[in-house]
């Protein structure tokens, strides 16, 4: 019965032998639970997004065995690739709009842990047979159209790889790694999951102050696009408050004078405005923010991109005085290889190298 937390993933730097391997998707966890026409769609932070997928719930009342439990992602595919924008778009107070969203941009269900069915508790099982049954249980829909899918899963760690280097293009997080013989241990990281990371030269345009106290909670980050345009990429935010107030020392210089004009200042444009709407998870959160001048270049680590903005959290690594602000350009960006998501959801023996690869089902 909801709630259950669902078991989380360590990450590592590299992926761990002996194991079965899947994508890493880039949506929102949730847990499906089944029984008969009662559908509940459960978070990761055990708050319900049954009111927020209509289209799932249906999706899942069509697809799924009738007594289940289901641990997977939430995704919304686009063409060759998942939208994760258009995924918070859905989290939404109006009725009416997520409904008319659920019938423009709909979502789908990919399914990778079974933990109950019929009346059957399973997760004292290996993940190897919860993993069998669940292919056994999607298998109906495996032909179909239908918004429901059985992630990709392989015992071979070189075929992980490859799905590793190639799959991040469909948009796609990295790869996670499970033990066979593990069993279900809810909020417990005791699986293992490699992430893309690289590192950009960023202006440092303006930060945030920190909820607790006067120093910096965030550094607000931009990149000049082919225009000359300064646009904000996101922020960096992983700071001890030793360190907070550290940063808030060596960004002073930078402060601007009141009256002085910023480069965001005054803008319409919605991707170069820091905060922009309020927070579609806490609308509380206080996204006022505080200018530099845009003459300090920090280099970061991010995973990937979601548009022209860091998907995540950027991690502070160094100041980089040596760096002419106007060199931090998008064109430093490493692009991944394009992959057709079709590809990767309906088939695990995806051979971008020209190599066979092995599943396990």
């Amino acid at each position: 019965m909801p709630p259950i937390k669902p078991m989380l993933a360590k990450s590592v730097s590299t992926l761990p032998d002996g194991m079965l391997y899947e994508p890493k998707w880039d949506g929102f966890r949730c847990i499906v639970f089944r029984d008969g026409n009662e559908v509940e769609l459960g978070s990761r932070n055990e708050r319900p997004l049954t009111r927020y997928f209509p289209e799932v719930v249906a999706a899942a009342r069509a697809h799924l065995p009738e007594r289940c439990v289901v641990d997977g992602e939430i995704v919304i595919v686009n063409g060759p690739i998942l939208d994760f924008e258009a995924l918070l778009q859905r989290i939404h107070p109006a009725a009416s709009r997520v409904n008319m969203l659920a019938e423009t941009t709909p979502a789908s269900f990919i399914g990778f842990d079974l933990l109950a069915l019929g009346g059957d508790d399973l997760t004292e099982r290996p993940f190897a047979e919860r993993r069998r049954l669940l292919a056994e249980a999607l298998g109906p829909v495996r032909d179909t159209d239908a918004p429901v899918h059985l992630t990709p899963c392989t015992d071979s760690s070189r075929t992980a790889h490859r799905w590793f280097r190639f799959f991040e293009g469909a948009g796609l997080d990295g790869v996670v790694a499970k033990p066979a013989d593990g069993t279900y241990v809810p909020d417990k990281r005791v699986m293992f999951k490699v992430k893309h990371e690289r590192t950009a030269d960023c202006v440092v345009a303006g930060f945030r102050w920190h909820k607790k106290g006067p120093v910096v909670g965030s550094l607000l980050l931009g990149l000049y696009d082919d225009a000359g345009r300064l646009q904000h990429v996101g922020v960096s935010a992983s700071f001890s408050m030793a360190r907070r107030a550290e940063l808030l020392d060596e960004i002073a210089p930078y402060r601007m004078d009141t009256g002085d004009q910023h480069v965001w200042a005054g803008t319409v444009t919605p991707e170069r405005i820091p905060g922009g709407e309020p927070s579609r998870w806490n609308a509380k959160k206080d996204l006022s923010w505080e200018p530099l001048r845009p003459e300090l270049v920090v280099e970061v680590a991010y995973d990937h991109m979601e548009g022209s903005r860091f998907r995540h959290t950027a991690q502070f690594r160094n100041w980089r005085p040596d760096r002419d602000p106007a060199s931090c350009t998008y064109e430093q960006l490493e692009r991944p290889v394009r992959f057709d998501l079709v590809q990767v959801l309906t088939s695990g023996e995806v051979t971008p190298a020209g190599e066979p690869s092995r599943t396990a089902e």
